[in-house]
C-alpha cells in the first residue's frame, strides 16, 4: 500500500527580533498619544476663539484611531521561545513553518495560536465502557521538543510459550518533527501512550520469559529475563516503527518490571527451585566422582592398598554416599575379612 500524500513534513522558518518590532509597536501608541493630545489642544485652542473643529483636526482621531488598531495588531505577533520549544506558524489553516529560534521574537500577527481541539479519553478502559466522556484538550502553537519520559503501567501479556507474565516499560522521547505531530496524528502525546503499550506487548508475545520456557537445548535463544539489552533494543525498534508517522523520536526504552503473573508466580517459583536443586546436585555429583577417582588412583599408585575390582566398587560406593549425603555419615568399622 502507498503511502498516503497528505504526510506533512517539517518546514524551518525564521522569525525576525522581537526587539525592532516592539519599538515601532511602542511609537505607534506614542504616536496614537500625541494626536489625541493635539487633537484636544487644538480643540481648546478653537472654543477660547469660538470657532468650531474642523476636518483637518477631526482627521488626527482617525489617525489616532489607526496608530493603535496597527499597534495592537503588531502586538500580537511577539512571542519567545526558550531553549527546548517550537513554534508551528498556520496561516488561516494553511502550514507555513516551524520557529525554532530561542529569544524574543515577532512574526505575523495573523499567524494561529490555537491549533485547534480534540477529543481524548482518560484511558483506554473509558475508551472501551464508554464511563467517562471525553476531554477537549487544545493544541497551542508552542510546543515542546524536550526529551519526555513515559513511565508505562504495568500490564499483563502472554510470552511466546503463552505464560502470563506482568511487565512494564519506560521510553524517553521526544518530537522530532512538529508538523508530523500535530497535523498526522490527533493527539500525539496519546498516540506515544498508546503505541507503546502496543509494541510492549508485541515484543512480549515474541520471546519466551526465560530459558527453561524455552525448547533451546543450549539456551542460546533470546529470553526475556537474561537478555535486557537484545529486549530494549528490540522494544526501541518497534516504538520507532510505531511512532516515525507522528514524528517522534525514541531515545530510549527499557524494561522497569518484569514477572509472572500471580496465578502462575508459585508454581513457576517451585519449577525454578527444582531446576536449581537439580544443577546443585549436578555440581556434586561431578565433583564427587572426580573425588573417588582421584582417591583410588592415588592409593594405588602409592602402593597404599591393594584392592581388586569388587574392593575398589565397595570403596567408590561408600564414598560417593559420604560425598553425596546430605547428612553426616556414620562410620560402620568392619573388623573381620571383606570376604
Amino acid at each position: 500500500m502507498s503511502q498516503s500524500a497528505n504526510v506533512s513534513v517539517e518546514k524551518e522558518l525564521h522569525a525576525k527580533s522581537g526587539w525592532l518590532m516592539l519599538a515601532v509597536t511602542i511609537g505607534l501608541f506614542l504616536a496614537a498619544i500625541f494626536f489625541i493630545v493635539n487633537f484636544v489642544m487644538s480643540v481648546i485652542e478653537l472654543e477660547a476663539y469660538g470657532l468650531e473643529p474642523s476636518f483637518l483636526e477631526f482627521s488626527r482621531i482617525i489617525l489616532a484611531v489607526l496608530c493603535v488598531i496597527a499597534g495592537a495588531n503588531l502586538a500580537n505577533g511577539f512571542f519567545s521561545l526558550q531553549p527546548g520549544q517550537a513554534r508551528v506558524c498556520v496561516l488561516f489553516g494553511d502550514y507555513v513553518g516551524t520557529v525554532r529560534d530561542t529569544g524574543f521574537r515577532w512574526a505575523n500577527p495573523f499567524y494561529a495560536k490555537n491549533l485547534g481541539n480534540v477529543e481524548t479519553v482518560e484511558n483506554l478502559g473509558s475508551m472501551v465502557t464508554g464511563l467517562e466522556a471525553p476531554v477537549t484538550k487544545s493544541h497551542k502553537s508552542i510546543i515542546s521538543v524536550r526529551e519526555r519520559t513515559l513511565n508505562g503501567e504495568r500490564i499483563k501479556v502472554n510470552d511466546r510459550m503463552g505464560n502470563p507474565i506482568e511487565i512494564a516499560t519506560v521510553v524517553v522521547w521526544h518530537v522530532a518533527d512538529t508538523a508530523k505531530a500535530l497535523f498526522d496524528v490527533d493527539d500525539y502525546e496519546s498516540y506515544v501512550s498508546m503505541q507503546a503499550e502496543t509494541a510492549l506487548r508485541h515484543v512480549a508475545s515474541v520471546y519466551a520469559y526465560d530459558h527453561m520456557e524455552d525448547d533451546d537445548n543450549a539456551a542460546t535463544s533470546i529470553t526475556l529475563r537474561t537478555n535486557i539489552e537484545e529486549v530494549s533494543d528490540a522494544l526501541q525498534v518497534e516504538l520507532e516503527n510505531r511512532l516515525a508517522p507522528a514524528g517522534v523520536a525514541v531515545s530510549d526504552a527499557r524494561l522497569t518490571h518484569l514477572a509472572y503473573a500471580s496465578e502462575i508466580a508459585q508454581a513457576m517459583l517451585r519449577r525454578q527451585q527444582a531446576e536449581a536443586v537439580i544443577a546443585a546436585r549436578k555440581k556434586i555429583v561431578e565433583g564427587a566422582v572426580s573425588m573417588v577417582d582421584m582417591a583410588l588412583k592415588q592409593l594405588s599408585r602409592d602402593g597404599i592398598v591393594e584392592m581388586d575390582e569388587e574392593r575398589k566398587a565397595t570403596m567408590a560406593s561408600n564414598l560417593m554416599v559420604v560425598l553425596c549425603g546430605e547428612s553426616e555419615a556414620q562410620p560402620v568399622l568392619n573388623t573381620g575379612s571383606l570376604y
